[in-house]
């Protein structure tokens, strides 16, 4: 079977024939949206954002059909469409095969919404989890965002719909991001912002997105060493390049020449001042023939292969909210639970409390350009009333401490909801015009409100039997009121069915299997540390995991980490090279009472390394299904390109020559990995 490459690329001729055809205006106005900021305000006003797919370009003369996008990546934008959980949800559940599902189903309903471009691969890796948009992405380690999003890049791109990366590089500030410049060196730049980009590029991604921010002082829009020498020679893209919308350029000359296809998603700086640059000199004709052949050539690819139908019927049909249940489900992450108080027992709980604001509030994720409006949500409370229909489920707000100990001394469960929502954190938004104000940072702080810490501070030691439910959209912190409650359960931003995943999880009808994509310090001091209304930052090599061990910081709970309520017990590991791989193997039995998922890491280590490298990184993972007493064996092949660095000096990734330590487990604790190692040379 052909990649999605190869067959963009037998319609070059195609594609060259048809531009040799066009009109110097023909050409530009391939590259030009349609859609004004007064039409953008306007859906704002009627109905919401993306409400119908955003047409760019198009030549009816000539059969090269519009693009027409649709965001993401929760879930489709346009109408009312399966609201899948935010990202990095998904990513906890370190499930591909699972992602690549969810991105049939978003395929299936960008067409079925009359789209064929999907603006929703969205991977930038957060330096500090207080970036508001890191709801949007998968977690903070490279190799992992890659996984995820070629796994979402493939789903929807084998249903005929482009799939857009974005937001081509280093994007990870909301309230500075239209000023900030982002400066790292060299061997920071390759080996961690961008890995994960070239992966989806390879995984055969038509599209990537450029940034707002600057990078080393010139926009991202028209920043011709990342989207013209990385990007389309280094990695040979073959695909187009499309602006971030609205302000993703601010010039002519320099983002037609520095590499942009696509502005997006109305016409600023290409359009009539595009031809007027082309006629005196400044942009050639040819730079604008490449453009339109990559846009003319991608569509074609994606719109001729595509032969199916595709039905109103499946937006937000019963499979694809099913798959919705089931990746809320598999993302859940056990962080604590003390005398194994979960799950609580269904057929005991007569009378329960839902503690917190957020219990019966509908609460998916950020009110930016994510936002996805299914036909229904499911509260945490209706999840728990529907669950046990037969017992008494009484909800308070938590405003009144006394009133709600009096609650939690009453009852035979408690389960505190706490968290954020859009107004605390998500794309930044404010447009007065569309009464629009929401999202940010979290420059405050990465923990609580304090209202909600005072609240279980006070109420969690009540009663024992007692469930914290943490709602965001990355790393909460936890060492001020952990302590003050049995349990801790991460869900994350889960979706439309979230509260149906929470209940049935709390109740022993989903055992958690889900993994932190993140690392939780005891101090926010052990992060980057970054000013998010800086006109200039420098990214530095180490972030999350990797600089806490490096720097010897015990974290509160690892990055990988996540508890069940079966046990696991990981024997006869292996470690061995074959064809250019790492391979890690053991065998894992479930050694407790009921069916559980185990997701398995291969972390690769750099001890005896004469540069500054990371303790170690995760190179590998495999989520598995065991039911009690099944053991099975579990191999794991990393890349040996996977564990080379960038030597700045030869500009050319290189390999030590060196025994490497190889680590296979559960977390990236070293208490819960095996270790072996091998030498490579």
């Amino acid at each position: 079977m052909k990649t999605n490459k190869q067959v963009r690329l037998s319609y070059t001729a195609k594609a060259k024939e048809i531009v040799s055809q066009m009109s110097l205006e023909e050409k530009i106005y391939l590259m030009s949206g349609r859609v004004s900021m007064e039409e953008m305000l306007e859906d704002f006003k009627e109905r919401h954002y993306n409400w119908r797919p955003y047409p760019a370009g198009g030549n009816d003369r000539l059969g090269v059909p519009e693009l027409k996008f649709v965001d993401g990546p929760r879930g489709v934008v346009s109408g009312n469409s399966t609201c899948f959980p935010v990202a990095m949800a998904r990513g906890a559940a370190f499930d591909p095969e699972l992602e690549e599902r969810i991105g049939h189903a978003i395929g299936q309903e960008v067409r079925a919404q009359g789209g064929n471009f999907f603006g929703g691969v969205c991977i930038n890796l957060p330096y500090n989890p207080g970036w508001g948009r890191s709801q949007e992405v998968y977690g903070e380690e490279s190799f992992h965002l890659g996984v995820m999003g070629s796994s979402l890049v493939k789903g929807v791109q084998e249903e005929n719909v482009i799939a857009c990366v974005k937001h081509f590089a280093f994007n990870s500030m909301e309230w500075a991001r239209f000023k900030v410049s982002v400066i790292a060196d060299k061997r920071t730049e390759r080996e961690v912002f961008l890995p994960h980009f070239k992966d989806c590029v390879d995984a055969g991604a038509g599209s990537v997105m450029s940034a707002y921010n600057l990078y080393h002082g010139v926009h991202c829009g028209h920043h011709d060493y990342l989207l013209n020498q990385v990007l389309k020679d280094e990695w040979d893209f073959d695909g187009f390049v499309i602006s971030d919308f609205a302000w993703g350029i601010k010039d002519t000359v320099e983002a037609a020449n520095g590499g942009m296809d696509v502005e997006m998603c109305h016409t600023k700086f290409f359009g009539g001042k595009l031809v007027e640059a082309v006629r005196n000199g400044q942009v050639s004709e040819e730079k604008i023939d490449e453009s339109a052949v990559r846009i003319v050539r991608t569509l074609l690819a994606f719109t001729e292969a595509d032969k199916d139908t595709y039905g109103k019927e499946l937006i937000a049909s019963k499979e694809h909210i099913a798959l919705a249940l089931e990746a809320a489900e598999k993302s859940m992450t056990l962080m604590k639970n003390d005398h194994h108080v979960l799950p609580f027992s269904k057929t005991e709980t007569k009378r329960i409390a839902v503690i917190g604001e957020l219990g019966s509030k509908g609460n998916i994720g950020d009110h930016g350009s994510s936002r996805v409006f299914p036909p229904y949500i499911v509260t945490p409370l209706e999840g728990i009333k529907r669950l046990l229909p037969n017992a008494e489920v009484i909800f308070d707000s938590g405003e009144d401490l006394e009133q709600a100990k009096q609650l939690a001394k009453s009852v035979d469960a408690v389960v505190f909801v706490a968290g954020y929502d859009h107004d605390d954190e998500g794309e930044s938004v404010t447009n007065e015009d569309a009464d629009l104000k929401a999202g940010g940072d979290r420059k405050n702080s990465l923990g609580l409100h304090t209202k909600d810490i005072e609240l279980i501070k006070a109420v969690g030691p009540v009663n024992p039997n007692s469930a914290a439910v943490l709602i965001g959209g990355n790393m909460i912190m936890i060492e001020e009121w952990k302590q003050s409650v049995s349990s801790i359960l991460m869900a994350y931003y889960p979706g439309m069915e979230g509260g149906t995943a929470i209940a049935k999880t709390l109740f022993g009808d989903v055992n958690p299997g889900g993994k932190l994509p993140f690392v939780v310090p005891v101090s926010e001091s052990h992060l980057p540390q970054v000013d998010w209304d800086a006109t200039e930052i420098k990214y530095d090599y180490y972030h999350g995991y990797a600089k806490l061990e490096k720097e010897g910081i015990e974290p509160s709970l690892p990055y990988g980490y996540g508890l069940s309520y079966t046990s696991f017990a990981l024997s006869n590991a292996s470690f061995k090279t074959v064809d250019d791989h790492i391979i890690a193997a053991c065998e894992v039995e479930n050694t407790g009472d009921v069916t559980g998922d185990e997701v398995v890491q291969l972390y690769v280590g750099f001890g005896n390394s004469g540069l500054d490298r990371p303790v170690k990184v995760l190179r590998g993972f495999k989520r598995i299904t065991l039911k009690p007493g099944q053991k099975e064996k579990v191999e794991i092949a990393c890349p040996v390109e996977k564990i080379k660095w960038f030597n700045p000096a030869a500009n050319r990734w290189e390999l030590e020559e060196m025994a490497y330590e190889v680590y296979i487990g559960t977390s990236s604790a070293e208490k819960h990995l095996i270790k072996g190692s091998i030498n490579l040379h």
